[in-house]
């Protein structure tokens, strides 16, 4: 089953390392009832041919991480550089030779019954193998839900709060059982907003288009990545602007961006092809620099990564020497 782990996986629970066995929680906890918990997703390539797993944009997750937290007064009192050690040290402790999906967990942690918050709060950290989320190498058909993206003034989908995740749920689950590999919102005012999962990218009349941030959009670091990409090695013009349903039907090529579905072609949408039916020439384009981006091909993107067996290598030698000049 996807995502599911080994009960012998090593984890960060309760400010200490442990098998995921023993890391658990009261069946009163505040966040198991009222969904008051805030998580975020990490990517990390494993590379056979360097030996060494890459972790992608460890510091700008965690910063977001620890500011979405704040919506709901969620404190994590570790650093971003600490977050980002306690991550490293994960994946070597569990010495990972495969992708990497890493699952940060903050919640409010009061074990009673009572919708109002308290400052009793929790983190965790858990990192696991993880493989496509979505089998996208032929083309996914989407299909738009009859369930609109929730309102910033009602839970703020810019941050991945956990109680706003039913929202994904009833339409992933909609679409899968009409026979859509995955869903597209719609907001209040019938704009597209994104993915059950993922941010969405339209390309149309040689511009690549993908909604605005207020469209009700997570704020997505995949997506950032991808509008860099496409703007510094493509010399595409990216524009953040509202997309109405029917240009979804019209529109020359489309994709889903994600931590966890990468960048994912769209072939089909509710039963209409898009453009020939075909993965386009764009989209193809930006999976590869996306690929070569997020594995340490691509120099000028090295700051994105950070390599979880070569900093060991490092700091071993620096104390090698140390040791030698004393």
């Amino acid at each position: 089953m996807k995502g599911t782990a080994d009960p012998n996986l090593i984890v960060f629970f309760s400010g200490k390392y442990m098998p995921l066995r023993d890391a658990q929680v009261n069946i009163l906890t505040h966040a198991l009832h009222y969904g008051t918990g805030v998580f975020e997703g990490v990517r990390a390539h494993w590379v056979p041919t360097e030996g060494e797993l890459f972790i992608l944009r460890a510091p700008e997750h965690y910063d977001r991480w620890k500011k979405n937290c704040g919506i709901l007064r969620i404190c994590v009192p570790a650093t971003v550089p600490e977050l980002c050690a306690i991550t490293v040290e994960l994946m070597r402790r569990n010495a990972f030779r495969t992708n990497v999906y890493v699952r940060p967990l903050a919640y409010k942690s009061a074990e009673r019954i009572g919708v109002s918050t308290d400052d009793q709060d929790a983190f965790a950290i858990v990192a696991l193998p993880f493989g496509e989320y979505l089998r996208s190498d032929k083309g996914l058909h989407a299909g738009v839900s009859s369930w609109r993206r929730i309102e910033d003034n009602a839970i703020p989908a810019r941050a991945k709060i956990c109680g706003a995740y039913v929202n994904s749920a009833l339409a992933s689950d909609d679409a899968r059982q009409a026979g859509f590999d995955e869903a597209i919102f719609l907001n209040e005012n019938g704009h597209v907003a994104e993915g059950a999962t993922c941010n969405i990218f339209m390309v149309r009349d040689g511009k690549l288009i993908t909604p605005s941030v207020t469209e009700n959009a997570l704020e997505g670091i995949t997506r950032n990545c991808i509008m860099e990409l496409a703007f510094r090695e493509m010399g595409l013009r990216v524009i953040e602007r509202p997309i109405d349903r029917s240009e979804l039907y019209v529109c020359d090529e489309l994709f889903f961006t994600g931590t966890a579905v990468g960048v994912a072609p769209i072939v089909r949408v509710d039963h209409r092809a898009v453009k020939d039916g075909t993965i386009g020439a764009v989209t193809q384009g930006i999976q590869k620099l996306y690929f070569d981006a997020t594995r340490g091909h691509l120099q000028s993107y090295s700051n994105w990564l950070t390599p979880v067996y070569q900093s060991r290598m490092k700091h071993e030698q620096e104390l090698v020497s140390t040791v030698e000049s004393m």
